[in-house]
């Protein structure tokens, strides 16, 4: 969208990283924080609670809308990723958050161009890009990593250079993309980033259908009505593998629990019509990443809290959902 189609806003548009650098470094002369929520735009309740939390805890707030090409590989979905920066505006206006006598609202939008975010250009084929990209090594090949081997990439360029550019005091992402932010708490511990250090990068838990328990998604908008009927079998299955796990059951048996849900549902999903396949369930720790062995129990895993995760597609849409096991204050904070 180019500036002269912008939407009419309340909430200052900063369209570019020299607008955003001129207004942060007034922020820096006012010695005021700043909290970031990275997004891809076409916002919910899920996302706007990443909002409320940053608004709790920040002086002022600053909501990133970008859709990045690096993270999409040529034949996912980046052509038709939800655009919707008029409802996103409105979503954000209406936010808001007293603290004490204050009542705090979003400071600013950065929804910077393609040609500012990547100036060497970027194309979605990893083979032919040029210019700088960040990868983190051993940690972005298991899990989502596996099924989208070149997500991670792109998700951590993308971000480093969001990190440099607003130069924040606390950053918020969701639990059910939770390798992801992970990964960006890692990059942020290795790096040596001073905004944000690492211990303020927060990972907020997941908000999800009150009725279903549906972890809430952009993506869920491609579901059609009899595809959203089946959907939250992914976190079925998960809680199915938390309770196995709770009971002391190894690792093969909860992933096991966890796929015979799904299978069921597949039956009657095809019963309806729709067609659903099961990405992948796994159990991982969640320092290293590593799988689980497949004899581990939550006894043997000790204090360091397991990621229970899974990918399903109903239909042509492919939905992730996660569960922390374990200590939960280790990650979720």
């Amino acid at each position: 969208m180019s500036i002269s189609t912008l939407p009419p806003s309340p909430i200052p548009l900063l369209t570019s990283v020299a607008s955003y650098r001129q207004w942060r470094q007034r922020v820096f002369d006012e010695g005021k924080s700043v909290g970031i929520v990275p997004t891809m735009g076409a916002l919910h309740d899920g996302r706007l609670s990443l909002v409320q939390r940053s608004l709790a805890e920040n002086e002022l707030t600053v909501l990133s809308i970008f859709v990045n090409p690096a993270q999409f590989a040529p034949h996912e979905d980046l052509a038709t990723y939800p655009r919707t920066l008029p409802g996103d505006l409105e979503l954000l206006t209406a936010q808001q958050v007293t603290v004490g006598e204050t009542v705090r609202k979003a400071s600013a939008i950065f929804p910077p161009s393609v040609q500012d975010m990547y100036p060497s250009g970027i194309s979605q084929d990893v083979s032919t890009q040029k210019g700088a990209f960040v990868k983190m090594k051993g940690y972005g090949h298991q899990m989502e990593g596996a099924s989208r081997p070149t997500f991670f990439r792109g998700v951590v360029t993308v971000v480093t250079k969001l990190f440099n550019v607003v130069q924040r005091t606390n950053a918020y992402f969701g639990q059910k993309d939770i390798q992801q932010a992970l990964l960006l708490r890692r990059l942020c511990k290795d790096l040596l980033f001073p905004h944000p250090e690492a211990d303020h990068v927060h990972i907020v838990p997941t908000t999800r259908d009150p009725n279903d328990g549906l972890a809430l998604s952009s993506r869920n908008a491609y579901l059609s009505a009899n595809e959203r009927k089946f959907a939250p079998a992914i976190y079925k299955a998960l809680q199915y593998a938390r309770s196995a796990w709770s009971n002391g059951e190894s690792k093969d048996r909860c992933v096991s629990k966890a796929v015979s849900v799904i299978d069921e549902v597949k039956v009657q999903a095809a019963m309806d019509g729709m067609d659903m396949r099961l990405d992948y369930i796994e159990m991982n720790d969640s320092e290293t990443f590593d799988v689980l062995d497949v004899s581990s129990n939550h006894q043997l895993a000790g204090d360091i809290p397991v990621i229970l995760s899974g990918a399903l597609w109903v239909g042509k849409t492919r939905s992730i959902d996660s569960i922390v096991v374990g200590d939960l204050k280790r990650i979720i904070r």
